[in-house]
């Protein structure tokens, strides 16, 4: 990434201006966080409901205190282990940091990226940059350049080009803000290994109403409907099935690494939609690590919309 390129980011940043920049989960689309008008309309871009918060992106963990308060040492435990990267920690928001970046609640959700683009952008910016995922909301994450630009078109004012992502799915949050950590939604990192870095036997999954982004029932869905179907035999049963009824049906069987299908799965179901594929039975991997993260994503995906 060339340094007037990055410069020229950082200009439009300062004036309420909108930039997609890689990280190494997806595409976001950064607005400065300091600006409730640039905030404002980074909401209308996206179609994002006011009530949905968006995530901060910090240059580095010496950033966290403008954001939050009250941080426990479970943040810094977790941000030790795994800043800069896919990790998003869920915190108590200071009285002064405006309700447009948090949905109105009392907590702020944080992230040092590790894309060496994004690093290099939030580093020249110099304060933190409001970024959920590049692309109308509710519809599959962009994890390429061109994806931002199919969703989002002229509405974004510069897309900064790293290449694909290279997780490929969203990051890892974790909820801090009350007595014990709540693991609020799976990434690319492993349960176990955020249970070790807090010194706990497991970290508890959510409970109650949606929290923090991603955690809406129905999300990260394309235009296709997803049919979810664990044994292969009877995937492609149902796959022949929907053919003979006369529906524009195809199978996605990526197969059992998990790392691999989380990489290409936003790509394939936009390839899926580009296509006019109707419905797409899907094999998810198995379960445990990042295999967790992607059928949580298929989940929300195959959720009915409303």
């Amino acid at each position: 990434m060339s340094g007037s390129e990055i410069a020229l980011a950082v200009d439009l940043l300062r004036s309420g201006r909108l930039v997609a920049f890689p990280t190494e989960t997806v595409y976001g689309l950064g607005a400065d966080a300091a600006s409730v008008a640039a905030v404002r309309r980074l909401y209308a871009v996206k179609g994002r409901p006011a009530a949905h918060p968006v995530i901060v992106h910090l240059a580095d963990r010496g950033a966290v205190e403008r954001w939050a308060c009250d941080v426990p040492p479970a943040a810094r435990a977790l941000a030790d282990a795994f800043w800069p990267g896919p990790l998003t920690l869920l915190l108590r928001r200071r009285p002064d940091v405006d309700g447009i970046l948090t949905g109105g609640r009392d907590t702020i959700g944080l992230r040092v990226p590790a894309h060496p683009v994004a690093r290099e952008l939030l580093v020249a910016f110099g304060r933190g940059i409001a970024a959920p995922s590049a692309n109308r909301f509710g519809r599959v994450s962009p994890t390429t350049a061109a994806h931002v630009r199919a969703d989002l078109g002229t509405d974004v004012d510069l897309v900064l080009d790293g290449g694909p992502s290279e997780d490929g799915i969203e990051s890892t949050i974790v909820d801090l803000s009350g007595d014990r950590p709540v693991l609020l939604r799976p990434g690319s990192i492993p349960d176990d290994a955020l249970a070790a870095a807090l010194g706990l036997d497991r970290v508890d999954g959510p409970s109650g109403p949606s929290r923090a982004p991603g955690m809406l029932a129905s999300h990260y869905a394309p235009e296709a409907t997803i049919e979810l179907v664990d044994d292969r035999a009877a995937a492609a049963e149902r796959l022949e099935e929907l053919r003979r009824a006369g529906r524009r049906a195809e199978l996605l069987d990526p197969g059992p690494d998990a790392a691999a299908y989380a990489h290409g799965l936003y790509g394939w179901l936009r390839d899926a939609d580009r296509r006019g594929t109707e419905v797409l039975v899907v094999v998810p991997p198995p379960p445990g690590g990042i295999g967790d993260a992607v059928r949580d994503r298929l989940r929300k995906a195959a959720a009915p919309r409303r």
